[in-house]
């Protein structure tokens, strides 16, 4: 939406709110929600208010639960549903000093107002326009046609994360000398994938590089042969390490830590998911090579989205290219993740205190804590196959999940800028 149309809009409304309703079908909502919507508006002097819904599809009325809208909600994808409720003294306040945009208007001034509520009751109802699974919407915030659409919103959280004091200057800590010999990781947490983890084995294994390196396989406990897979792929060859944990209980992240706690892992931990491909017998070359040659942390690439016989699908090519070097400390506080492979200084995980032992976000949480500190390197050409397929554990999520999930990210944010204020506030303190 731009900026014209939203303050056209909220000036011809009438009386003190104003209801957005973003749907081409009509709004199904009673009188008394209504009401109920706005007193609630009252009782908590809400600048902006939404509520949880009900989704009319094909199948009946389907519940549609949102999340709350807290301080690391800066993701400009975040679902409020398709009704909002605006104070409007409060959004015209805002319009008056809000940038002329032509995408980004409403997620502008929803980060501009202070007071929002999300109220936990299902006070409409809207028929369901979108019927895609989890795995086909969740990638549709990077697609490169909308590229010009990210750049302005990356412009909108940036200015949104200096008014609150959380914006870091491009200034970098230095990371330690890595030495002379290189070596790196490839680091494949499992459970039960035995239908795709041989070729993300064998995708690693066949890597062409001019220093020494291993694969490291964490099965986690997989029932499915994966286990007598890879332990007679291990017996082939030396260079894959097999580790089955003496615990049962850890997650993605977990399996990680393990990995990058045992003396053999290499000075580089590169990422390779169960089932997924690196693109190229030179991939591993390509991410280890700028923690020789650049002052960083952590190294992310590009990949691709394929289909489980590696055919390219939509939106294809995913390289982040709105991440700039002089906001490289900031631009993953709005995305939902840093793009694939990701590398690591093993060193630097293990001083950090590792992943958190989740098995999901677990990755993300790392990158945001690297970039708070330290510069993040970028291969801006595809060295990743992302294969989409049935078995993708993020395939088919309910409604439930996917808000747990991100919940879960939206709590990091959280953290991570609450952690970023305090040091802008030291900062100050001691300059």
């Amino acid at each position: 939406m731009t900026t014209e149309r939203l303050r056209r809009l909220v000036e011809q409304a009438e009386g003190r709110y104003v209801f957005l309703w973003d749907s081409p079908f009509p709004l199904e909502m009673h009188e008394e929600n209504r009401r109920r919507m706005e007193t609630v508006a009252d009782d908590c002097g809400a600048d902006l208010a939404y509520s949880d819904f009900r989704e009319r599809t094909a199948d009946g009325l389907v519940n549609h639960p949102l999340t709350d809208c807290t301080l690391g909600s800066v993701r400009n994808d975040f679902d409020f549903g398709p009704l909002l409720l605006l104070r409007r003294s409060s959004a015209l306040k805002a319009l008056e000093t809000m940038p002329e945009l032509k995408w980004g208007a409403l997620y502008e001034l929803r980060l501009r107002l202070d007071r929002i509520i999300h109220i936990r009751e299902y006070l409409y109802t809207a028929v369901r326009t979108d019927n895609r699974k989890s795995g086909e919407k969740q990638f549709d915030y990077v697609d490169p046609r909308n590229r010009e659409v990210q750049l302005e919103m990356e412009e909108i959280c940036t200015r949104h994360l200096k008014r609150i004091g959380a914006w870091l200057k491009p200034e970098f800590r230095s990371v330690p000398a890595l030495g002379e010999a290189l070596s790196a990781s490839v680091v494949i947490p499992v459970r039960n994938r035995v239908r795709t983890v041989m070729d993300a084995v064998e995708s690693a294994l066949s890597q062409k590089c001019t220093f020494p390196y291993n694969v490291i396989v964490v099965d986690n406990h997989s029932t499915d042969g994966t286990t007598e897979a890879l332990a007679a792929a291990a017996a082939r060859d030396s260079r894959l390490v097999h580790i089955i944990p003496e615990r049962d209980d850890l997650g993605i992240g977990g399996c990680w830590n393990l990995a990058v706690n045992d003396s053999r892992c290499g000075k580089i931990a590169v990422q390779l998911d169960s089932d997924d491909m690196y693109s190229g017998p030179d991939t591993l070359e390509k991410m280890v090579r700028p923690f020789a040659e650049e002052d960083c942390a952590m190294v992310v690439g590009s990949y691709t989205m394929t289909d489980f016989a590696l055919n390219p699908i939509p939106p294809g090519l995913i390289d982040h290219k709105e991440w700039t070097e002089e906001n490289g400390r900031n631009n993953a506080l709005r995305i939902n993740g840093l793009g694939a492979p990701r590398a690591f200084r093993a060193d630097i995980l293990r001083e950090m205190g590792g992943l958190p032992d989740t098995s999901y976000g677990e990755d993300y949480a790392a990158g945001l804590r690297i970039s708070r500190e330290y510069r993040i390197g970028r291969v801006w050409e595809s060295v990743y196959c992302c294969r989409r397929w049935e078995g993708n554990s993020d395939a088919a999520l309910s409604i439930e999940k996917v808000n747990a999930n991100n919940s879960y990210k939206d709590s990091l944010r959280t953290a991570e800028i609450l952690a970023r204020i305090s040091l802008n506030d030291a900062a100050y303190t001691n300059s």
